[in-house]
């Protein structure tokens, strides 16, 4: 149990220490990710020998908060954080001369325990709440330098798009808390009929906004506008992975209709990123248009009914995708730049970088023996076994040659061109990150097996998968080294360099209707600010005018009436001398004053 809690509180703990002591930020965040990692490895090791581990929380009234351990969650939890510390270290080199360290380890461990909370969750209301701070926290990463032009455009543009589509989650968590009176995640694994499509698709509109899938997948290039380890983890194992995660691990009550939607924007995704990413100038951009068009592998795995192919993907894609982050984010020092103009002949600069990115690149391109092989011919085979294969085959493989066509253009432009020898600060721990991470990304894809068995399944299997994924593979390589993308995509390419918006896209869509009604909604909000304070106001004079009026007016009349009334009692007691014969006087002139009245009143009437 405390294992399980480490996971959880140790980049969460550091993340305020950092904010407490403002020193050796980046040692620190290591020294916090490293307690995370080891317990998340004890987990899966507990994972091997069949132990489970569930802790259960005061939560809302009959619904506890639940962290669980099974062997999917332990196997995405040290995923994350495996690609968190290795990025991290990256970090340390990359912001050795940011004054704004502080600011950014604590943000990142706070994304970390996010993160791990998410995969860790075993209810709607917590996967709810890590989801929630997710979202905050790319916002703050992407929007770290914020003094920057652009930067505070992409971080609301990325926070407006995914938190639009944040609420087919919502939806989906109050209906199958709902229908089934428990928010446990393992509760609503046996929901069928209706309710199991309408939440399906809610949860992939959901998936659509995170994994920046079609047509909601632009605002992930805009987001390149944050530190390069920011873009490293956002795009591996965190933000951008969350989406998938979440198909993943709800697939068993997904119906086959809403896998064969899910199938189907997936394989769109792949084929119009794909198609961005080849028509791309900025390096980094490019690299963000392949994770989407990856990530919509991963969907169209779990369309064909093998969620184990997308999560291997997912697992290989972590590491591959943050080294060729990290490699960009070195020649990015060097050059001062993305554009691949001025990164022409980088690669020479830095030729262990370049070796470390190159060999990532062709993991992701699928050429054997690196991880990214095994993991597509893993989605190939489930492709061909579906229910759905005329449909869904061609997507992957055309996803499949789009990588590799990308990739080796990205390869052939970082290698051709002159060399231009510099010495980066912090290029030793930042080749060390990169490093590790680039040995996983060739070796992981032989434990694919082991893994499978960890989860009870079996890997798909069909021998014509890896003849047609090594076929695409290579084919997409040749394109690419060979053929300029002008050529490749012909009449295609304004569109794929304008990310296919159609009709004005989600700024016209999403975004400028957002930012429109955030604006009438402030413009409401002073006038009502106006209106309550005009009232306020109002209401104050009134009372001032009524303690005016008991001050000066009812209580000086009432003052002047006991005043009055008291010298009136003063006279007439001066009248009771106690003399007989002043007493028979007043009498006498009382009696006459009475008689006259009454003799006034007779003649009157």
């Amino acid at each position: 149990m405390s294992v399980l809690l480490t996971v959880l509180l140790a980049p969460l703990l550091t993340a305020v220490l950092i904010l407490v002591v403002r020193r050796a930020t980046g040692w620190l965040a290591l020294f916090g990710l490293l307690i995370s990692t080891s317990a998340a490895a004890l987990l899966l090791i507990g994972a091997f020998n069949g132990q489970s581990v569930e802790i259960i929380l005061p939560g809302l009234p009959d619904m506890p908060l639940r962290i669980i351990a099974t062997p999917l969650t332990s196997l995405l939890s040290v995923m994350v954080a495996i690609v968190s510390f290795f990025v991290v270290l990256y970090g340390t080199g990359y912001m050795s001369s940011d004054r704004q360290q502080p600011r950014f380890f604590a943000t990142m461990l706070l994304f970390v325990a996010a993160m791990q909370t998410l995969v860790l969750a075993g209810d709607w209301i917590l996967l709810l709440a890590a989801w929630e701070i997710i979202g905050l926290s790319s916002y703050l990463l992407i929007g770290f330098w914020y003094d920057k032009p652009k930067v505070p455009a992409a971080a609301n543009r990325a926070f407006l798009v995914t938190r639009s589509a944040d609420i087919g989650l919502y939806i989906a968590v109050f209906i199958l808390i709902a229908s089934t009176q428990n928010s446990a995640l393992a509760a609503t694994s046996g929901l069928g009929g209706p309710i199991a499509n309408i939440t399906g698709i809610l949860l992939l509109i959901a998936a659509i906004g995170k994994s920046a899938q079609t047509p909601m997948h632009d605002w992930l290039q805009r987001a390149m506008a944050g530190p390069t380890p920011v873009s490293a983890l956002l795009h591996s194992a965190t933000l951008v992975a969350a989406g998938a995660i979440l198909l993943i691990r709800t697939a068993p009550i997904l119906p086959a209709e809403t896998m064969l939607a899910i199938g189907i924007v997936g394989g769109i995704t792949a084929i119009v990123t794909g198609m961005i990413a080849l028509a791309e100038k900025d390096l980094k951009r490019m690299l963000a248009a392949s994770t989407s068009s990856q990530y919509g592998l991963m969907l169209l795995a779990v369309g064909a009914g093998v969620p184990l192919a997308a999560l291997l993907h997912l697992l290989a894609h972590a590491v591959m995708k943050s080294s060729l982050f990290l490699g960009a984010g070195v020649f990015q020092h060097s050059r001062k730049a993305t554009l691949f103009s001025t990164l022409k002949g980088v690669g020479r600069d830095h030729p262990k970088i370049f070796i470390g990115f190159t060999l990532a690149a062709f993991a992701l391109a699928g050429i054997p023996p690196l991880s990214g092989f095994f993991s597509k011919d893993t989605i190939i085979a489930a492709s061909l076994v579906s229910s759905n294969a005329s449909l869904l085959v061609p997507f992957v493989l055309g996803g499949t040659a789009l990588t590799g066509a990308y990739m080796a253009r990205a390869i052939r432009i970082l290698w051709s061109g002159e060399r231009q020898t510099k010495t980066l600060v912090g290029i030793t721990t930042m080749g060390l990150g990169m490093g590790v991470l680039v040995v996983l990304a060739v070796v992981l894809g032989f434990t694919f097996p082991q893994i499978a068995e960890l989860l009870g399944e079996h890997l798909p299997e069909n021998p014509l998968a890896m003849v047609l994924g090594l076929v695409a593979a290579f084919s997409g390589l040749g394109l690419g080294w060979f053929i300029p993308s002008k050529r490749l995509l012909g009449p295609i390419l304004p569109w794929a360099q304008n990310g296919f918006v159609l009709a004005g896209g989600f700024d016209v869509w999403i975004v400028r209707p957002a930012f429109f009604l955030a604006r009438q909604s402030e413009h409401f909000e002073k006038i009502l600010y106006k209106t309550i304070l005009a009232i306020g106001q109002a209401g104050l004079n009134l009372g001032r005018a009524a303690r005016f009026g008991d001050e000066r007016g009812i209580d000086e009349m009432i003052a002047a009436l006991v005043q009055g009334t008291i010298r009136m009692g003063g006279r007439a007691r001066n009248l009771q001398s106690g003399l007989i014969h002043k007493e028979m006087a007043i009498a006498i002139v009382g009696t006459m004053l009475i008689f006259v009245s009454l003799f006034v009143f007779i003649l009157t009437t």
